[in-house]
């Protein structure tokens, strides 16, 4: 992962079609955004805690670009040149908050809820064919590839920018595919991202 601290996470909800009916919910016109607070960040091997009394937790496994430069209105065709790389991510989620709350900032800002993985530079990997893969406790619960990405990368990176400046270091979570589910305690859970690397991460219990 780079050295620079995230300044935000920006992640991109329902940008997978199966994804969002599985949720019950639409595929947006535009992309959906909404935040995770720097201070959620784990790493590999660290612990993801789940609190006491919050109800189900999720595991979403996804795709996650760090950016590599100060970027506003940068236009798609464009975007990629502002990227340093490209990381496993899992954007762990209150599920039952997340129902409850019109903002979605309790629900997915916990402490622990954004383990991160180790960045691989975007001139190493193959970017037109980028897979994601969530296996809890060995067996495979997610599989997406960016082909199947209801808004690409670049068109992401165009709209994010145009909104807000991107810094050195910042993570745009690209959203995950179809297939999340619940997480207890004892489990570990693994975000593959082919050709990037895997994170892997034990889930506990608050106490």
């Amino acid at each position: 992962m780079t050295e620079a601290t995230p300044t935000k996470l920006v992640c991109v909800g329902r940008n997978y079609a199966k994804h969002a009916v599985e949720l019950g919910g639409v595929v947006p016109d535009e992309p959906l955004i909404f935040f995770k607070p720097p201070s959620s960040i784990v790493r590999t091997g660290e612990p993801i805690v789940i609190p006491d009394g919050i109800g189900r937790v999720d595991f979403e496994g996804e795709i996650a670009v760090v950016i590599g430069e100060t970027a506003r209105n940068v236009e798609a065709k464009n975007a990629w040149n502002v990227v340093q790389g490209i990381a496993p991510l899992n954007d762990v989620t209150a599920r039952d908050l997340q129902r409850i709350d019109d903002q979605w900032g309790r629900a997915k800002g916990f402490d622990t809820f954004c383990p991160v993985g180790e960045m691989v530079h975007i001139a190493e990997i193959d970017l037109s064919n980028l897979t994601v893969l969530t296996r809890v406790n060995g067996e495979v619960r997610q599989q997406g590839n960016v082909q199947d990405l209801v808004f690409s990368i670049p068109t992401l990176i165009e709209y994010i920018s145009g909104i807000m400046t991107l810094q050195v270091g910042d993570l745009i979570a690209t959203g995950t595919p179809e297939g999340v589910g619940p997480l207890y305690a004892g489990d570990t859970v693994e975000v593959e991202v082919g050709g990037v690397g895997t994170l892997s991460n034990p889930v506990v219990g608050e106490n």
